[in-house]
C-alpha cells in the first residue's frame, strides 16, 4: 500500500490525478496539496492548504512512495509577476523536502513549449531534441529550469527515478491561458501558413501521470495525441473571424502594447510559437502503456466554447474584421507620429541650446 503526494491538487488536473489515485486499490492515502481550498471526496484524501513556496513540506511527504508536482504556475506570469517564486523556489522546496523523506520517485509535469518555437524544429519533436525554451518567454523557461532541477535531484542520490512529462497545450472545460494567448497572437503575425498544433484532452493528461506515477515511469515523455492539425482546421473549430495579417512591425507593437497596459493575453516571447513548429511525437508514452481517448480536434473542441462572431453574418464579420485593422494600423501611425514629433523637438532644442 502506497501514500502518493500531489502538489497543486486543488487545480483542474490536479483534481484529476488525485481522482485516479484514490480508485487505485494499492493506494492507501492521497497527501492533496494547494494553497487553494481542497474539498475531499473520500476517506483516503488528507488536505492540506499550504503555500508550498513558505510552509514546513517536510511532514507532508514523510511517509511518501511517490510525489507529483502539479504545483507549477501560469497565472501569476499573466499578472505581471510571482512566477518564478511559486516555479523554481517552490519545486527546489518540494524536492528537499522529498530528499529529507527519502521520496524514491516523482512525478512532474512541465510543458512541450520547453522545446522552444524554432525554425529548424524537426516535425514532430522526440524526447532526444535539446531544450531550447524562447528566452522571452517565462513560462517555458522556468518550466526547463524546473526539469533541471529534477534532474539534478536524480542524479544525486542512486535508485532515485522521476518521470518529467511535456504536455502539448491542455485543454477541457474552459480552455487555458497557453490556448488563449496562442489564439490572440495568431493574427498579429505576417506568415501566410501558421504551424500545426496540438492539443490534449486534460483526462487523457491525468492518465499518462497515472501511468507514471504507477509504472515508476523514468524520463521526459512528450504527452500529445496522434499527429496534428493544421492551423485552418484550429480556426475552423474555434469559429475565428478571417485572418488579416499584420506586418511584423505593427503585429509586434500591438502585442507589445497590450501586454504593457494589462489589456491584452500575450505575454512577451509568445509570438514565436505562432510562426515555427513545436508539435510532439508521443511514441515514448505510448509505448509505455498510454492511450488517448480524445483527438487533437475532441480535445479543443471539449475544451473551447463558441465565439459570438460565429453568430454574425458574413457582412458584418467582413465589416468588424476590416475596421479592427484600420483601427490598429491608425493607431501605430499615431504612435509613429508623436515619436517622430518629439525627437525633432528634442533636436531643435539641442540646436537653439
Amino acid at each position: 500500500m502506497s501514500t502518493v503526494v500531489i502538489a497543486g491538487a486543488a487545480g483542474r488536473l490536479g483534481r484529476r490525478v488525485a481522482a485516479l489515485a484514490v480508485a487505485d486499490p494499492a493506494v492507501e492515502h492521497v497527501v492533496a496539496v494547494d494553497v487553494a481550498p481542497i474539498r475531499p471526496t473520500d476517506d483516503k484524501v488528507q488536505a492540506h492548504r499550504v503555500d508550498i513556496t513558505s510552509a514546513d513540506l517536510a511532514p507532508l511527504v514523510e511517509r511518501a512512495d511517490v510525489l507529483v508536482h502539479l504545483a507549477l504556475d501560469a497565472d501569476t506570469e499573466l499578472r505581471r509577476g510571482g512566477a518564478a517564486r511559486v516555479n523554481i523556489g517552490g519545486t527546489r522546496r518540494l524536492l528537499e523536502a522529498a530528499t529529507e523523506a527519502e521520496v524514491p520517485h516523482v512525478v512532474v509535469v512541465t510543458s512541450a513549449m520547453v522545446y522552444g518555437a524554432w525554425p529548424n524544429n524537426p516535425l514532430p519533436m522526440t524526447e532526444e531534441a535539446p531544450l531550447r525554451p524562447n528566452p522571452e518567454l517565462a513560462f517555458a523557461v522556468q518550466r526547463a529550469q524546473v526539469e533541471q532541477l529534477v534532474a539534478d535531484w536524480v542524479d544525486a542520490r542512486p535508485g532515485r527515478t522521476a518521470a518529467v512529462l511535456r504536455p502539448c497545450t491542455p485543454l477541457a472545460g474552459g480552455g487555458s491561458w497557453v490556448a488563449t494567448a496562442l489564439a490572440a497572437a495568431s493574427g498579429l503575425t505576417p506568415s501566410e501558413d501558421d504551424p500545426p498544433k496540438q492539443f490534449v484532452h486534460l483526462d487523457d493528461l491525468a492518465a499518462a501521470v497515472d501511468l507514471a506515477r504507477r509504472d515508476r515511469l523514468d524520463g521526459p515523455f512528450d504527452v500529445a495525441p496522434d499527429g496534428w492539425i493544421p492551423s485552418d482546421t484550429v480556426r475552423a473549430l474555434r469559429g475565428a473571424p478571417p485572418r488579416l495579417r499584420l506586418p511584423t512591425w505593427l503585429g509586434g507593437w500591438v502585442a507589445r502594447a497590450r501586454w504593457r497596459i494589462a489589456r491584452g493575453p500575450i505575454p512577451p516571447g509568445l509570438i514565436p510559437y505562432t510562426i515555427h513548429p513545436w508539435v510532439v511525437a508521443n511514441d515514448r508514452i505510448t509505448a509505455a502503456g498510454w492511450r488517448p481517448h480524445y483527438t487533437n480536434e475532441e480535445a479543443y473542441v471539449a475544451g473551447t466554447e463558441a465565439r459570438w462572431w460565429t453568430l454574425l453574418s458574413p457582412k458584418r464579420k467582413q465589416e468588424l474584421a476590416l475596421g479592427a485593422v484600420a483601427g490598429l494600423a491608425g493607431a501605430a501611425t499615431v504612435a509613429a507620429v508623436a515619436g517622430t514629433r518629439a525627437v525633432l523637438r528634442r533636436r531643435g532644442v539641442a540646436r537653439r541650446g
